[in-house]
């Protein structure tokens, strides 16, 4: 019985660090994709970094990105960057991908 309980116990701890995990990764790509939507927008310092904030805050409101695309899409619109929805979910795709690394990296 002993090692049932164990084997339940390594299943919910390692749940529980996949989800952490996930949720640094989301965050962290939030943030990269924070940053190079304010430099689209001609950001840079201080605003840049606030303006990533601001994305991934808006990421809390629902589970995946939709929330962040519909944070930016006013700005795009208002600066008519006419940057597509396809190039927003490839610049989420590509900095998720490179926020797991990071996490798995450095933590």
């Amino acid at each position: 019985m002993t090692d049932f309980k164990d084997r339940e116990s390594a299943f919910e701890n390692k749940f529980a660090l996949d989800k952490t995990l996930l949720f640094k990764a989301e965050a962290r790509c939030c943030k990269l994709f924070g940053l190079w939507m304010a430099e689209q927008l001609g950001l840079d310092g201080d605003e840049a970094k606030a303006y990533a904030s601001g994305v991934v805050a808006a990421n809390l409101e629902e589970p995946g990105f939709e929330d962040v695309k519909r944070a930016v899409a006013s700005d795009i619109n208002a600066k008519g960057l006419g940057i597509s929805p396809e190039t927003l979910d490839e610049k989420l795709a590509e900095f998720f991908a490179i926020a797991q690394k990071q996490i798995k990296e450095n933590g």
